[in-house]
């Protein structure tokens, strides 16, 4: 087996599709485009649902990738030996071209051969869906396995809980995958010990989805007219078995990371008790997470909603556990400087976006220092009100919740003064919290990339108008920062130092009714990306696209790149109509409009 640094795995991958057809095509942003199902780009899929649904891509039907992805499910857990909020996935991509066959052939292929990871065969185990009502047993996966010299016994037939994939929202495609795994060496657990017990014993290292299905919103599976492949390897878990170490945080990845935290605590990572490590991960992996997101092209700023809202709990958990390891206030722009050397010559927006990087993180250390004494007076005044000796769970809430006091900060201060705290009772209050914030999500995320109804592509199509509108009419410096389309309304983010008067949205309102009265063609081409710009076409997302791109024009109001669905003809968009104008975050606007 090779001891692969990150960047090394990184090109090889790519390579190695790229001598099998695949055209290489870049990261998209971590901020979805479009697409209200989910706040991030959460597995490299996302991007390209249109493409999995029959859209045509401009770079071919054999794609690969390095996706930029965050995933903050489980932001408590990470601290232990494996959880991040960012990684990257390796994937490559069958839009109706290849099948299965060629899909495990290649894994198989880049795994095991010595010119690429020379991983010895007898530790790999796999495992294929072992079918449902839904879908039929993959035998066609299994007899591929066997047919490359496989064993009978290092595959596993397991349920959909296991071995299917998607959809990334509701609706969309999804269908069977086959997954690869090493063995740890750890022992079996039992009898029946596969990589379904979660024992330890096998560890996944690459996926190949087999995207057969489009779910319905009924719940119905439908099969797919273009059966594609999408697979996904993350690079962070593979590195770590490539360099025999235990945890993701010891490889090349987090090293210069982890040197610089030592460097400003005045700690070594290595031989330190259990809390000490793991607020070294704590602050390693949310500083570049936070670095990720501020420096995306898309990027976000601190905010109380929203993708804002989880990169300030982020930057405010790294901060807490710095102070607990002794760093100096205003550090963490030190620290995100090192990931920006470390990864900007792969993600060349971090070295572009470097000084609002650091100058957003710097911020938003400040604001969290004036909560901390703010949320210090709240604590007082609510020991100043007890009757008994025990903080009760809805008052350490209220800190939490209204003053932004972490509760690790309640239970401190309460301890040092021989008071209790009801963490029962917080923990009540907050999971009471959550279940409403996940019902409210659940009621906003509807449809998503995979809704490519009719009334979707005129949204979006008067997307590309109200984008004209404001730079037309406000400012030629307007760039789309955001935009989040369902089947009833659109929402446009875009930078702007002020509030949109009524006067003026009243203006914008007009001139995409205009163009929409006019009733013009909207024109989509292919075209290289230097083509694209030498014609004036808007594009903030043109680097997921590769050398070619897709251009949609509506003559004389509006030519960009984009990938979404379109109406044919603006006559088809009805009236335009704006809902509401309000501030996104610090310097960006939000527009919400419908079509009547």
């Amino acid at each position: 087996m090779k001891c692969l640094t990150s960047d090394e795995l990184r090109q090889m991958y790519l390579d190695f599709f790229k001598s099998k057809g695949h055209a290489v095509i870049k990261s998209a942003s971590l901020i979805p485009e479009n697409d209200p199902t989910v706040l991030f780009t959460t597995a490299g899929m996302h991007p390209l649902v249109p493409y999995l649904l029959g859209e045509t891509h401009p770079a071919g039907t054999r794609l690969t990738d390095v996706q930029k992805c965050v995933r903050t499910g489980d932001i408590d857990e990470v601290g232990d030996e494996s959880h991040c909020t960012f990684f990257e996935m390796l994937g490559n991509w069958s839009l109706g071209d290849y099948f299965k066959k060629e899909a495990i052939t290649w894994s198989f292929e880049f795994l095991t051969d010595e010119k690429y990871l020379g991983i010895d065969k007898d530790k790999l185990y796999f495992s294929c869906f072992a079918g449902d009502e839904d879908a039929p047993r993959d035998t066609v996966a299994y007899d591929t396995w066997r047919s490359l010299g496989v064993a009978e016994d290092h595959i596993f037939f397991l349920p959909k809980e296991n071995n299917w994939w998607g959809p990334a929202g509701i609706t969309g495609p999804c269908g069977p995958d086959t997954e690869m795994f090493i063995d740890t060496g750890k022992p079996a657990c039992g009898p029946d010990c596969s990589p379904a017990c979660g024992c330890g014993k096998y560890l996944e290292i690459w996926n190949d989805v087999f995207m057969e299905y489009n779910k319905q919103a009924d719940g119905t599976y439908v099969p797919l007219e273009q059966k594609n492949v999408d697979t996904g390897m993350g690079l962070d878990r593979t590195i770590a078995i490539l360099q025999g170490k235990g945890s993701v945080y010891e490889t090349d990845v987090f090293a210069p990371i982890i040197a610089k935290i030592e460097e400003l605590s005045g700690k070594k990572y290595e031989g330190a008790d259990e809390d000490t490590r793991k607020a070294f991960r704590i602050v390693a992996d949310h500083v570049r997470c936070a670095t990720f997101m501020i420096g995306d092209e898309r990027g976000i700023t601190p905010s109380n909603v929203d993708q804002g809202y989880v990169l300030r709990r982020l930057l405010r958990r790294a901060i807490r556990f710095s102070g607990k390891l002794g760093i100096a206030e205003g550090s963490l722009p030190a620290i995100a400087k090192v990931v920006i050397d470390k990864y900007a010559h792969a993600y060349e927006e971090l070295r572009f976006n470097e000084n609002k990087i650091l100058a957003e993180i710097a911020k938003e250390e400040e604001r969290f220092q004036k909560t901390i004494t703010q949320g210090l007076k709240e604590f007082e005044k609510t020991v100043e009100r007890l009757e008994g000796d025990t903080i009760d769970g809805k008052s350490a809430f209220r800190l939490y919740d209204t003053f932004g006091f972490p509760i690790e900060f309640t239970l401190e201060l309460a301890a040092e003064r021989g008071l209790k705290v009801d963490k029962e009772g917080f923990d009540k209050a907050f999971e009471h919290h959550q279940e409403l914030s996940h019902a409210g999500a659940e009621q906003r995320f509807k449809g998503g990339l995979a809704d490519t109804s009719e009334q979707t592509a005129r949204l979006h199509t008067a997307t590309h108008l109200l984008n004209a509108a404001l730079r037309k009419l406000l400012s030629e410096d307007i760039v789309q920062k955001g935009s989040n389309i369902t089947a009833e309304r659109l929402r446009f983010d875009f930078n702007f130092p002020r509030k949109v008067e009524r006067d003026e949205l009243d203006q914008l309102e007009a001139y995409v009714n205009e163009a929409i009265a006019a009733g013009l063609d909207v024109i989509e081409e292919e075209m290289s990306v230097e083509e694209a710009k030498q014609q004036g076409a808007m594009g903030v997302f043109d680097s997921k696209y590769g050398d070619l791109v897709k251009v949609y024009t509506i003559p004389g109001y509006s030519k960009e790149i984009c990938g979404g669905p379109h109406a044919k003809n603006t006559a088809e968009l009805g009236h335009f109509k704006i809902k509401k104008e309000q501030s996104s975050s610090a310097g960006v606007r939000r527009i919400k409009a419908v079509l009547d």
